[in-house]
């Protein structure tokens, strides 16, 4: 690569304080930049004149990707399914993520999202805050997460790192996962496969922690709502397109389902007529569950170097390699 500046494009759009922050983790002729906004026409002009790009929760689509000049485009974190990847390779782009990165911050957050549900910390904390004291409201519906039983549906990094986790509290796990693990590793994780429709009509707390791909887009919807017990709840941490929305919202409105917290949506940033808005049992957080402090300059850093490594001609990490 020639030796003058390499252009690196924010696709998510970031004010100056951001960008400062990450500038001093750029090697040296390294340039900075961010898109305007998420608006198609700007993502596409963000990207003239780059090098690389890195992008958390935009989507990078073809003519994103056609853009003449663009080598490599990385993913914050390890959900892929906003990139055309066959467009990328038609137009000899490289496509990386952190693979595995911020398992245990995702596995944090859900953790978070079902004892939030389960102890009506959100409805207790709002009460509060507009002067009502509404521990007889909320308190026969609050559950504890001590021994019951949780299915974790997708088993890969973060569903393990959850499993891990819930051995502090003594719980059963079941998982659901394409390809189950080996009688070893369900030792070391204590736990143990099951059929989907299985899992969901034992478990007390069901959580979402898989891929969005053909397989399992809407794989949660009606039919596997009705499934689950009427007391139970569900999580998602995954991606808003496992889960079909207002069904979900349909089945809490109706008492089939006690709760649910969610930190992915089917269309980000939320709209204001999502079905899940203002149902006092459903906790939801702006898709956070990958982000800390801590993992900020490590994920970086990974980035980074995976950027140094196409712009050297070498391969990046093989694991963090998508195209």
């Amino acid at each position: 690569m020639r030796g003058d500046m390499v252009r690196l494009v924010m696709l998510d759009p970031m004010g100056p304080e951001r960008l400062e922050r990450i500038k001093p983790y750029l090697p040296e002729g390294w340039d900075i930049a961010t898109a305007v906004s998420r608006a198609p026409e700007d993502q596409v002009a963000s990207l003239q004149g780059a090098t690389f790009a890195i992008t958390g929760d935009v989507p990078v689509t073809a003519a994103m990707f056609a853009v003449p000049g663009l080598k490599a485009v990385h993913k914050w974190g390890v959900g892929y399914d906003g990139f055309d990847l066959d467009a990328a390779r038609a137009a000899g782009v490289r496509v990386m993520r952190t693979t595995g990165a911020n398992a245990v911050t995702v596995a944090e957050t859900t953790l978070g999202l079902i004892l939030a549900v389960n102890r009506n910390i959100v409805r207790g904390h709002m009460g509060i805050a507009q002067g009502k004291w509404l521990k007889g409201e909320v308190g026969p519906s609050c559950a504890t997460l001590s021994g019951r039983t949780v299915g974790i549906i997708g088993m890969g990094h973060i569903g393990q790192a959850l499993a891990r986790l819930l051995q502090g509290f003594g719980c059963r796990v079941l998982y659901f996962k394409r390809n189950p693990l080996s009688a070893e590793d369900e030792a070391a994780l204590n736990a143990r496969y099951s059929p989907l429709d299985d899992l969901l009509a034992q478990a007390d707390v069901v959580t979402l922690n898989c891929e969005l791909n053909d397989s399992t887009r809407n794989l949660i919807g009606r039919r596997e709502l009705a499934l689950m017990k009427p007391d139970a709840v569900l999580v998602n941490a995954a991606r808003g397109g496992v889960l079909v929305e207002a069904d979900l919202a349909e089945a809490i409105r109706e008492g089939r389902l006690r709760g649910a917290g969610i930190d992915v949506f089917s269309v980000e940033p939320v709209e204001t007529d999502n079905p899940l808005l203002g149902l006092p049992q459903v906790v939801l957080t702006p898709h956070v569950g990958a982000l800390s402090a801590e993992g900020f300059a490590t994920g970086l850093r990974r980035m980074i170097a995976n950027l140094q490594a196409v712009a050297r001609g070498d391969e990046p990490e093989p694991g963090d390699v998508l195209v």
